[in-house]
């Protein structure tokens, strides 16, 4: 009967301390009366008739037989997990900045190591436009060796013409796969007073940052006539901006236009653009109820609201580069729908409008930054809602209405 629990093990021998079942039979003779057994005779003569007793109810076959096995098991030592594997490490890329807006990359490679990458073949580093598939939304720059052992450079020149959107960059080495590159210390301090050169055809703008998962990407604009938004400030439920216009002139036909989104059919609703110089309906510097920017991007910390201060916006261009402007939208004209209005500067009437946004700092992602508070308006059917201006992810300015909720 004892033959069946090896057989079924495939040749497993039971643990040492466990009696073989030859040493007490499940048919052995009963003691005579008042005989006992020594404590150990007796605890095999019991686990053995416990084991036949078991392979009798399994079966005489054997196949559910398995109590040594499992005892086997049972007290087998654990196995040790197998050790994590060796994160990939992956390089950083210094960046600055130039006044003409190029960008100049010094890729820092890792020291040597299991998984550290290193050039051997021929390097670059890519950009890649993220949701693009063409071979034009890839660009390449070469990497060379420059400074000390392990750093490499490449620069992405201001006459380069970069494609508006989100870039991601890799470095790669001649048929690898290329690697995602993290982002190290960046100079971006000429950004921040930024004035296009005149005489020029584009504007290109481009702003190195990290993403939310760590990652270094660029972002990039490509504009031209561009419209730049500066100080914003609400004053007798009308917002005011102030800004300039580069690439155009300003006529007695420019007009501000806020553009309804997602409603077709819908018209603007614009007003006129006074030349400088000329009377506005601007406030003055005792009067001017600015608006709260919740946060300074040059020292990212907050700015408290004051009545009547006039919180500067760093950064401005050169007052002599471009056209100035200051206009008035009164928000009360917007109809009751859409939520959203979109605002663009037409140079004349003649010329197509241009949006209005503000890109020329070192901020790649406004909308997290700015924030306004809400102004209580009422529309032209008699509704009171809150209308407060905002920066979209692209950074161009918007409008948007709210209704309170009830009381």
């Amino acid at each position: 009967m004892t033959t069946h629990a090896t057989g079924i093990t495939g040749g497993s021998t039971a643990p040492a301390d466990i009696a073989p079942a030859q040493a007490a039979p499940a048919h052995a003779a009963p003691l005579p009366p008042g005989a006992q057994l020594p404590p150990a005779a007796g605890a095999s003569a019991r686990r053995a008739r416990h084991v036949a007793a078991r392979d009798g109810r399994d079966g005489r076959d054997g196949r559910r037989a398995g109590g040594v096995l499992r005892t086997a098991r049972s007290v087998a030592a654990p196995v040790p997990p197998l050790p994590p594997a060796a994160a990939p490490v992956r390089p950083r890329a210094d960046c600055t900045a130039d006044t003409a807006g190029g960008l100049t990359f010094d890729v820092r490679l890792p020291e040597a190591g299991p998984g550290a990458p290193h050039a051997t073949g021929d390097p670059a580093m890519l950009l890649r436009l993220r949701g693009g598939e063409g071979p034009a939304d890839t660009v390449r720059l070469p990497l060379a060796p420059v400074g000390d052992e392990g750093t490499l450079r490449a620069v992405l020149p201001s006459i380069m013409s970069l494609p508006e959107g989100r870039w991601d960059a890799y470095v790669a080495d001649g048929d690898e796969e290329p690697v995602r590159l993290l982002p190290g210390v960046h100079d971006l301090r000429s950004l921040v007073d930024r004035v296009p050169r005149a005489g020029r055809t584009w504007l290109g703008v481009r702003i190195p940052y990290a993403t939310k998962y760590g990652n270094l990407t660029v972002r990039s604009w490509l504009r031209w006539p561009h419209a730049e938004a500066g100080q914003l400030y609400v004053l007798d439920g009308g917002l005011v901006v102030r800004g300039r216009l580069y690439g155009a002139g300003l006529s007695t036909t420019a007009r501000l236009e806020a553009h309804p989104r997602d409603a077709a059919g819908t018209p603007p609703v614009s007003v006129p653009v006074p030349c400088e110089g000329e009377e506005h309906a601007g406030p003055g510097p005792d009067d001017a109820r600015h608006l709260e920017e919740q946060r300074s991007y040059e020292h990212h910390r907050r700015v408290p609201y004051s009545k009547g201060q006039f919180v500067s916006s760093p950064g401005q261009p050169d007052p002599h580069a471009a056209p100035g402007f200051t206009v008035r939208l009164p928000l009360g004209a917007l109809p009751s729908a859409p939520a959203v209005w979109d605002l663009w500067l037409r140079p004349s009437a003649e010329e197509e409008p241009v949006r209005l946004a503000r890109i020329l700092d070192d901020v790649p992602d406004k909308k997290q930054i700015f924030g306004y508070p809400p102004q209580p308006v009422t529309a032209p059917d008699g509704t009171v809602r809150e209308v407060r201006p905002y920066y979209t992810l692209d950074n161009d300015l918007s409008v948007q209405a709210s209704w309170p909720e009830p009381v």
